[in-house]
């Protein structure tokens, strides 16, 4: 790509700190200029369409343009753009947009507070936990378990959760009081002849380990995605969820669930928690919350976990945390009707149904060799490849994932894995597009590999 002096690329190069890019190589290659979306597509400035097979950052669940979203945010605009929710002050949208969160919870939640991320949600449980410890006199009990390989998002908080050593390298992170314990990674990580059950029974007990080695007095909570999505799209092997809740119940460690990726129909479901059978003291949202057409994130607290947060409050005077946009009105606005759609137009159910179509394509890619499984649930789905003649599997994904975006599909590059979690929206003929962009590629990639 030459770019010409003055142009949008030269002054992106020269402006703009892209997130996760390799800042020294942007300053050659430049941006992909996105100019507009179409529902399951996206157009780049010279006019080249791209079917969009990760919903941007697995988040456009009701697909680009949607007009019923443009009118909710254009409405509220006009009626009320900002609010703040301090000092007992809230909103039309922010009140129905916590109602309908508490009535469509898989688990019996009591609140719900707003953030403008799932970072800035998943930082907030850290303080919030912290909080709900010294309201019960348990000064001590503030450690929260995460993953290795988990991902929570990049704040200092969230990403010293995050369990990808990316996202920690050269920040001084994590900070302390946040452990981690096994990525239940059963492709990877089972020793020989050990069954997906007994990977889950040992995880499940090396999580217990690390509870007593730190003292059940000193841990608050684990934290977990219910499918690890930025990881390697990794499922979580049978009977994990089962063995994992029986031992934090047993050492009174409070479960938070990130459905960040997962929530809202994603997985075919309304949330990933009914899928797996997890019942949740807190649950994180953001993404699909809003289709990402206005950033919004959400906590749900259950009321173990709300009430000493009340009475700490209440003790102290006020409860020291929250953000300027904190429960906007015109992202709570456009949320519900976003939730509108997923509901009103089956866009579960499609999701349902599409992914088996997606996973059935995907899955006649395993005749080739180098790809070592493909796997997924719902509306998403993960083709993973091993080392093959002198390539590690990392560079394989992205030799993969570049040769699709060069044939016009978009998908994602996550360690040895490429990922896709197109738009709910997404139609048989969009999918067969997605599974033909795929199978070229790797076709493709054989070939290189095979010179």
């Amino acid at each position: 790509m030459t770019i010409q002096p003055n142009s949008r690329e030269a002054r992106d190069i020269a402006y703009h700190l892209h997130s996760s890019t390799n800042a020294r190589t942007h300053e050659t290659r430049g941006p992909t200029i996105i100019e507009k979306g179409e529902g399951v597509f996206v157009f780049d400035s010279d006019g080249r369409r791209y079917i969009e097979a990760m919903s941007g950052l697995w988040s456009v669940g009701v697909g680009f343009g949607e007009k019923r979203l443009i009118d909710a945010a254009a409405k509220q605009l006009a009626l009320l753009p900002y609010y703040h929710t301090f000092q007992h002050r809230s909103n039309g949208p922010v009140i129905d947009l916590a109602e309908k969160l508490i009535s469509i919870a898989p688990a019996p939640m009591s609140k719900v507070y707003f953030t403008n991320s799932g970072s800035e949600a998943n930082d907030s449980i850290i303080k919030f936990v912290r909080y709900r410890s010294n309201a019960l006199g348990l000064p001590s009990k503030k450690k929260i378990i995460a993953r290795e390989r988990g991902f929570h998002g990049v704040t200092v908080g969230a990403a010293s959760l995050t369990g990808l050593s990316v996202n920690h390298r050269g920040f001084d992170l994590p900070i302390g009081g946040i452990l981690h314990t096994t990525c239940p990674d059963y492709l990877n990580l089972h020793h020989e002849g050990e069954t997906p059950k007994q990977f889950a029974t040992r995880c499940a007990d090396e999580l217990e380990t690390l509870i007593i080695r730190e003292g059940p007095e000193t841990i608050a909570a684990f934290i977990g995605e219910p499918l690890m999505g930025a990881g390697g799209l990794i499922l979580p092997p049978p009977t994990y969820w089962e063995k994992v809740q029986k031992v934090l119940r047993k050492y009174d460690v409070l479960l938070a669930v990130d459905e960040v990726i997962c929530g809202f129909g994603r997985t075919g479901k309304m949330f990933a928690c009914e899928t797996y059978d997890i019942t949740p003291d807190i649950i994180t949202v953001s993404k699909q919350l809003s289709s990402s057409y206005y950033p919004i994130g959400a906590l749900l607290l259950n009321e173990k976990v709300y009430a000493p947060i009340a009475d700490q409050a209440s003790e102290i005077g006020v409860l020291g945390h929250g953000y300027t946009t904190s429960g906007h009105p015109v992202a709570c606005a456009v949320a519900l009707e976003n939730l509108r759609i997923i509901e009103g137009d089956g866009l579960i159910m499609n999701a349902r149904l599409m992914g088996d179509l997606l996973l059935e394509g995907l899955s006649k890619l395993v005749d080739f060799d180098f790809v070592a499984d493909v796997r997924g649930v719902g509306l998403l789905a993960g083709v993973e490849f091993r080392p093959s003649r002198g390539r590690n599997a990392q560079e394989i994904a992205v030799m993969t994932f570049e040769t699709m975006l060069a044939n016009g599909v978009i998908s994602r590059a996550v360690g040895s894995t490429i990922a896709f979690c197109p738009p709910l929206i997404v139609n048989p003929s969009e999918i067969a597009m997605i599974i033909k962009g795929a199978a070229d590629a790797v076709s493709d990639v054989g070939r290189i590999l095979a010179a």
